[in-house]
């Protein structure tokens, strides 16, 4: 196994009730995970609140997730946009001497063309010192990498060298699994796909759902990664109801809130996301119950 096959997991940004950055309740969830089996940690995504986080408090949190790491699994950082230009201003000024790759989400608001996306990454790839792993989300940037963009930048840049594909789109999935190089790596980012993803060739996944219950979810992808599909679709049968119910409002808010029922942390989010409902948080209780029963 590489060090991106498994499971990562797309870890939050705990906030307190006065909304400053929640350091203990970082280093609580990043010990919670690797004990618990996560295999790599994705540090300031979409989940992270990415969008809303300042630079200070964006340096503050790797600080943080470094030393609670300890150096136990890689470490993977968010560091993308729509501005190509200080996106790889914000690589160069980064210390990425911790940091195992990063992850680049592909162009959004601009809705570029398919070259203007591979000669974003083009530039991205050429002033990284770390590997990168694309991040094509179209739910979010309103705009598709399609698989021939990526495997076009899988083939010609070394360090490319993974796609967390987000479209909840079995066929795009499929084209990328039949068409990629050996060694690139396909990582599902819809947790509710992963296994089927897992089971046609795919490396992983980068969860939402993981890091709540990185026990359950982690021993589901190693059986899917060992072709074992009974034993890993009954685990994923278990967690399909959880699936739904948190990103039935917002994500994070719904990781956000099932992570305060299990007491790792607060279910405060900063505007304009806001809080799970009450009736979603007890959804969440029950859903919960139903699992570990």
């Amino acid at each position: 196994m590489t060090k991106f096959h498994g499971t990562g997991v797309a870890i939050i940004t705990p906030f307190k009730a006065d909304l400053s950055v929640d350091h203990d309740a970082l280093t609580n969830l990043v010990n919670y995970n690797i004990e618990n089996g996560t295999n790599y940690i994705v540090i300031s995504g979409t989940t992270g609140e990415s969008v809303t986080i300042t630079k200070h408090e964006k340096q503050e949190i790797i600080k943080t997730i470094i030393a609670a790491n300890n150096g136990r699994v890689p470490l993977v950082l968010g560091i993308g946009g729509n501005n190509t230009t200080q996106v790889i201003d914000e690589i160069k000024a980064t210390d990425l001497s911790k940091i195992d790759a990063l992850l680049s989400v592909s162009p959004y608001y601009s809705k570029p063309t398919q070259e203007g996306i591979y000669q974003h990454f083009k530039a991205i790839s050429e002033v990284s010192p770390v590997d990168i792993i694309l991040y094509n989300v179209p739910g979010r940037t309103s705009s598709n990498m399609l698989p021939e963009t990526t495997l076009r930048l899988a083939r010609d840049f070394k360090n490319i060298i993974a796609v967390k594909e987000a479209g909840n789109n079995v066929h795009q999935y499929l084209k990328l699994l039949r068409d990629k190089p050996d060694d690139f790596l396909v990582i599902s980012g819809d947790d509710d796909l992963v296994l089927g993803v897992v089971l046609a060739g795919g490396a992983g996944v980068i969860s939402v759902l993981g890091q709540a219950l990185p026990k359950q979810f982690t021993t589901m992808i190693n059986l899917g990664l060992e072709g074992k599909a009974k034993e890993a679709y009954d685990i994923h049968f278990k967690l399909m109801d959880m699936t739904s119910l948190i990103f039935s409002e917002n994500n994070p808010a719904g990781i956000k809130a099932l992570l305060e029922v299990l007491g790792l942390s607060k279910s405060t989010v900063r505007l304009p996301l806001v809080e799970a409902t009450p009736t979603l948080k007890q959804s969440l209780k029950s859903a919960l119950d139903t699992i570990e029963s």
